[in-house]
């Protein structure tokens, strides 16, 4: 019997996207690579547990979770985030940056400053920019001015993001230029807590990282994975967890990491994708929408 694997998921590192696997295993991602995997016979995708911890009863999750967590290890996870608000005393400084995923979607958030841009890659950011720098309320208090007096939102749907990655402006000053004119008009809001320093506006692109230029439209994505399941293709980008992964047949699917898991992966026994895959209803090169 195959050794089978635990995928821990995606991170990003200077040098690209690595696949980490439990024990510590990495696996990098280069654009041209075989990303090829099968799910084991008989399987069944078990909750990853919370805050380093294994799941204490080993619960059973659907296929098509995002989190792989159970109800309670979900909850315990949450509970400790920065999202969760519960970390007010929080001593090290946080900073707000701008996100642009594509033509009209933009958010505010924030993220610690030791993490330096990872929160941005693992959301696929195209492009960002910081706006300021100081206590973890600070940082809320601004994020929340800019949602009141700009409307700008602190989430974008991974929905709305594919959609658009295969059509985004081709240079670099198109794809920043709305960055650019949201971080202008939010420096001018006044109400910004006196403890946030601001920043300039230095955009950074990330469509190079990501490897976007001349990406072809994806037909459809994973939907989910199943026991006895394989993908395979080679690898054409990558942008927060998602693969866009290019099939025997000649269709590009693209993989959300996070569906992987919580399953045991084995060697791919197949060059076929044989995992549900949700078909996109518009035509390649017309995306008026995914899924």
């Amino acid at each position: 019997m195959a050794q089978a694997w635990k995928c821990s998921g995606l991170r990003w590192s200077a040098d690209g996207p690595v696949l980490v696997w439990d024990g510590g295993r990495r696996s990098a991602l280069t654009w041209g690579k075989r990303v090829a995997f099968g799910v084991a016979e008989g399987g069944v995708r078990t909750c990853v547990g919370a805050r380093g911890h294994g799941c204490p009863v080993r619960a059973a999750v659907p296929g098509r979770s995002t989190g792989a967590r159970c109800e309670e290890c979900a909850r315990l996870d949450r509970a400790h985030s920065v999202a969760a608000d519960s970390l007010a005393d929080d001593p090290r400084p946080y900073r707000v940056y701008l996100a642009w995923f594509g033509p009209g979607l933009l958010k505010v958030g924030i993220t610690g400053e030791e993490r330096g841009s990872a929160r941005l890659l693992e959301q696929g950011a195209v492009c960002f920019t910081w706006l300021g720098t100081g206590p973890l309320m600070a940082a809320r208090r601004t994020e929340e001015l800019l949602r009141a007096a700009l409307g700008v939102p602190d989430r974008i749907p991974y929905t709305a993001k594919r959609a658009v990655r295969a059509a985004l402006p081709e240079t670099e000053a198109e794809r920043t230029a709305e960055i650019a004119e949201l971080h202008a008009c939010a420096v001018r809001l006044g109400g910004w807590p006196e403890s946030l320093e601001p920043a300039p506006c230095q955009p950074v692109d990330h469509a190079g990282v990501f490897g976007l230029a001349g990406l072809p439209a994806a037909t459809g994505e994973v939907s989910e994975l199943v026991a006895g399941g394989a993908v395979s293709g080679r690898l054409v980008a990558a942008a927060g967890p998602d693969l866009h992964v290019l099939t025997e047949g000649g269709g590009t699917v693209v993989l959300d990491t996070r569906l992987m898991t919580g399953w045991e992966l084995v060697p791919a026994g197949s060059e076929q994708v044989t995992v549900p895959i949700r078909q996109f209803k518009a035509p390649p090169g017309v995306q008026s929408g995914l899924f």
